[in-house]
């Protein structure tokens, strides 16, 4: 039995821990949180695996909110294989590797975290072996995510001689981001180009040429992605969503559905009843912004759920790293099953 622990109750973990069981030889053994919020109490009234907290002196604060506390992180570290790190960027996951590294413990980080942290990008479509009984790896985040998925079919069936993507960018995640607010700004982030997308895809696909711009837009769903893509081979529109069609991880807004916005794709997954909070775990490409120029260039447009995308991504990586399927396209299909991932 393969001993599962989250490090950090946030966004991306309690993703991943909703999705749970996804394994029938997995066991979640913890999950932790830094203070009282919301998010704790409902863990604890679910009746989720033990809670466990960084600071061990803030106990009192959880005692009084009414939520248990089974120990500090160390003690959730001494009862398992592999731990989720999805703590907030900025040094507390790096912070954490040394206390990985005394337990003993393999540890997948998110996007937030440098490359080197790891050692290892990770991206089911691209680079599954990579990870494959791997010690410490890094998922990458949703926007390169998005990006290697789109890139790694299109090279492999044309070529692709180089890429240039612009990142539309929501200005917050929902509803956390409301120190953030009220956006009324359309923020170049950064100024310079290339933004860090491209090197970052670079770390799964390191001999693609790619230059990537971002921009921040005040939303709260999903990024867009603007792709042009200079293709080896000759290409047809038809021949490329025929193969996006076929992709597990990418699926298609039909023209006909009439959807030109983010808010009526969320709005789409929330009728089709997408458990547990409407997230669209694939990439999403509008049938009708794919177009091939007469120099074999190759144009579209895709949304990225940011909080849902690297959610099958990790759950993948942890079945690499302890040698759960022996194929990225085993791993794909059982994780897809598990949560009954249907195209759009």
């Amino acid at each position: 039995m393969i001993k599962v622990a989250i490090n950090g109750y946030g966004t991306i973990g309690k993703r991943v821990l909703m999705r749970w069981p996804l394994s029938r030889t997995w066991k979640l053994s913890g999950v932790s949180k830094t203070d009282p919020q919301g998010e704790a109490y409902i863990a604890n009234e679910r009746g989720y695996p033990p809670l466990y907290i960084a600071d061990i002196t803030k106990k009192p604060a959880f005692d009084e909110a009414g939520i248990a506390v089974a120990g500090d992180v160390e003690g959730m570290l001494r009862q398992c294989d592999i731990v989720v790190d999805a703590t907030p960027p900025g040094g507390v996951g790096k912070s954490n590797k040394a206390l990985y590294e005394l337990y003993n413990v393999k540890a997948i980080w998110q996007g937030g975290e440098k490359h080197e942290l790891a050692g290892i990008s990770f991206n089911s479509s691209c680079n599954y072996h990579d990870a494959f009984g791997a010690d410490f790896v890094r998922v990458v985040s949703c926007n390169t995510t998005g990006l290697c998925r789109i890139i790694q079919l299109a090279d492999e069936a044309y070529g692709v001689k180089s890429v240039f993507a612009t990142m539309v960018r929501r200005g917050s995640d929902p509803p956390g981001g409301i120190k953030k607010g009220p956006v009324d700004a359309i923020v170049l982030n950064p100024v310079t180009i290339p933004s860090h997308h491209g090197p970052d895809v670079n770390t799964i696909l390191p001999s693609v040429d790619i230059v990537t711009t971002a921009m921040i837009v005040p939303t709260t769903f999903m990024h867009m992605h603007v792709i042009r893509m200079e293709l080896a081979r000759e290409a047809s529109c038809e021949g490329v969503l025929d193969l996006i069609r076929k992709h597990p991880r990418i699926g298609i807004v039909k023209g006909a559905s009439g959807i030109t916005s983010t808010a009526e794709l969320r709005e789409l997954a929330s009728d089709m009843g997408r458990p547990p909070r409407g997230d669209l775990w694939e990439s999403c490409v509008y049938e009708d912004s794919v177009a091939v120029g007469k120099n074999n260039e190759l144009y579209l447009f895709q949304a990225i759920h940011q909080e849902a995308d690297v959610v099958v991504e990790n759950i993948d990586a942890i079945r690499a790293m302890m040698k759960g399927a022996d194929t990225a396209e085993e791993s794909v299909r059982i994780t897809n099953e598990a949560l009954g991932l249907k195209a759009i």
